[in-house]
């Protein structure tokens, strides 16, 4: 049998924590672990617990979720964070994702929609939609890091390699699919394989172009090329 989905509860607020825990809870392949009030305590209680996942609030007092997603995707990198905010484009969540967040979420966010980014954040999908992915290109694009800056740059300066050069055929249609936002299923679907296929070739396509996770992979995508906003999916 599966183990459950481990979840730390980062929120300032108990009442919302409480409610969170309330939805999570009655989910069969879920357990909250434990909880916490700030960043400092998110840190230690992460490194304490081992949780598969951290849904952290952005801010609070103290440490704001920020520097402690950064530290603890930095410390813990088996450990996801799925963010909380407010607004959908609020500027400390897009600071988030550069921090390693694999996505966030609404704090009005209907009970399903919780459920699914949970467990999408947990089987490596990233839990953003395709409005805010195109938003998180435009502000979270510049700030790569030095080296997948550079990678991204291939194509202005030919001394420099195209880090997709490495890719076999089908990992390079896994990488695109990736670049248009689409989940694992989406991929096996469109790809005719298996999911179990596609989780393969995703975790190789990650770790051949050095990307932390898919949202970096769908930043570089897009600083290649490789992809554009009309092939992002559209809501319905």
């Amino acid at each position: 049998m599966t183990s459950p989905i481990s979840i730390l509860l980062v929120d300032d607020q108990q009442l919302i924590r409480l409610g969170f825990r309330m939805v999570l809870e009655a989910e069969a392949d879920m357990v909250v672990v434990g909880e916490a009030s700030d960043g400092h305590e998110a840190i230690s209680q992460t490194a304490a617990l081992a949780p598969d996942l951290v849904l952290m609030d952005i801010r609070m007092p103290g440490l704001d979720g920020i520097a402690a997603t950064e530290a603890i995707v930095h410390e813990h990198p088996q450990t996801r964070v799925l963010v909380l905010t407010t607004f959908d484009l609020d500027e400390y969540a897009f600071g988030a994702i550069r921090a390693g967040a694999s996505g966030f979420l609404l704090k009005d966010a209907q009970r399903e929609e919780m459920v699914s980014a949970v467990r999408a954040v947990h089987r490596g999908d990233a839990a953003l939609a395709p409005r805010i992915t195109r938003a998180l290109l435009e502000r979270v694009g510049p700030s790569l890091d030095a080296d997948t800056a550079s990678a991204a740059s291939v194509g202005r300066s030919p001394s420099i390699a195209d880090p997709t050069s490495a890719l076999t055929e089908r990992e390079r249609d896994v990488f695109l699919e990736i670049a248009r936002g689409r989940t694992n299923a989406e991929i096996a679907r469109a790809l005719f394989v298996s999911e179990s296929t596609v989780k393969t070739h995703v975790g190789r396509v990650l770790s051949k172009l050095g990307a932390r996770d898919r949202i970096h992979a769908v930043i570089l995508a897009h600083r290649l090329g490789l992809a554009d906003d009309d092939a992002l999916p559209t809501e319905s």
